[in-house]
């Protein structure tokens, strides 16, 4: 088995394969990349038994066979070489052998027979949508996914596909994004709860790209095919909570703000809140916005003054600063719109300008309790 190819090239694909690699495997196998060679074809595998990557890279080669190529070892290596053209050669005594400009490196090898087999979807149903708009979708609601492994459906995004639009949701129950493509739809209506790791490495790769995604689901996992890569991944099982229960739907007070504003005066009135609840008071009357933030403990107060646009009673509320700065954040909007009901149910933050054509966010903020 020999094969030359691209030094850069092969780093490149390597590199994104190798976000599937867990730092500590329980199987010894995985710590490795598969090397599976049909001519001119290079397929590159990684896994880490839940989600299992591959890509296909075009090589100079005549020849055919599959081995287990140590990933950490392979990416340190390519890291320190300028573009040239390096030959693969696997040798008799178990190695494979790179040879480059200036010189000759051998790694041991593992047989590819040991490495898992990706699994195959039975009759799956599919969707297809740009590469963009998903990272978009998955960009803009996994920072709201909640990290508790004893609610392991609250800790991936939520994909709900209609005949009419796409929806993705994410929560930790403090928070919660809702993100709707209604100009974009699937061919009959499904639901699922994908991880995170595996769409923080799609997030990666398809920010940005024009190329379609071909999204197949069945009961248990997905699989993701765009230009020469696959991800299969297994789904997280269980049942999605009913979101839709808590956004609540008559909210007659609504406040008009410029975004960056809100958020920088935020984030300078969260410094001088409680370091354990993050506690800020929001107080509208009129047009006028109070933000104000104490810490008894160490007599840190702070408080700032906005003009706004509010329709509305006279109200204070109060929201753990993190969610709220990391909500706006996560927009891009010039203005936005945060409306509300009462100071103990929880608010709705929606950007007013900066969407495309079809594109929907909804974002939840729970209230923390005010102590006056």
């Amino acid at each position: 088995m020999k094969f030359i190819v691209s030094s850069t090239y092969l780093l490149k694909q390597l590199q994104v394969l190798g976000g599937v690699i867990n730092s500590s495997n329980t199987l010894p196998i995985l710590d490795n990349f598969l090397f599976e060679l049909n001519n001119s074809k290079l397929t590159v595998s990684a896994s880490d038994l839940e989600t299992t990557m591959s890509s296909t890279i075009d090589v100079e080669s005549d020849s055919e066979g599959s081995i287990a190529v140590p990933a950490k070892l392979l990416l340190d290596t390519l890291k320190t070489f300028p573009e040239q053209p390096l030959t693969f050669i696997v040798e008799d005594n178990n190695t494979i052998e790179i040879s480059s400009n200036h010189g000759k490196y051998a790694l041991a090898y593992a047989n590819g027979e040991e490495f898992p087999k990706a699994v195959e979807l039975d009759n799956p149903s599919a969707t297809t949508i740009s590469g963009d708009i998903l990272a978009t979708a998955i960009s803009k609601t996994i920072f709201a996914a909640g990290n508790d492994d004893l609610r392991p459906v609250m800790s991936g995004v939520f994909f709900q596909f209609s005949t009419e639009s796409l929806t993705f949701v994410a929560t930790d129950a403090h928070k919660l994004v809702k993100y709707t493509r209604s100009d974009v739809s699937a061919s009959e209506t499904a639901e699922f709860i994908m991880p995170k790791k595996p769409l923080n490495l799609l997030k990666g790769i398809l920010l940005g790209s024009e190329d379609d995604v071909v999204i197949e689901y069945n009961d248990s996992n997905a699989k993701f095919v765009f230009d020469n890569s696959v991800l299969i991944c297994r789904l997280i099982d269980g049942k999605y909570p009913n979101y839709e229960a808590v956004i609540p739907k008559e909210n007659p007070n609504k406040l008009t703000i410029a975004r960056t504003q809100f958020l920088n005066s935020v984030r300078r009135v969260s410094i001088f809140s409680n370091k354990t609840t993050h506690q800020i008071r929001l107080k509208i009357a009129g047009a006028e916005l109070n933000i104000s933030a104490e810490d008894i403990d160490y007599s840190n107060k702070a408080e700032e003054r906005l003009t706004c646009d509010y329709q509305g009673d006279d109200m204070q509320i109060g929201f753990n600063s993190r969610f709220l700065t990391e909500m706006l954040n996560n927009l891009s909007s010039d203005d936005v719109q945060l409306e509300m009901s009462l100071p103990n149910r929880a608010g709705i933050l929606t950007p007013i300008d900066g969407l495309d054509e079809g594109e929907n966010v909804t974002m939840l903020v729970m209230p923390v309790m005010l102590n006056n």
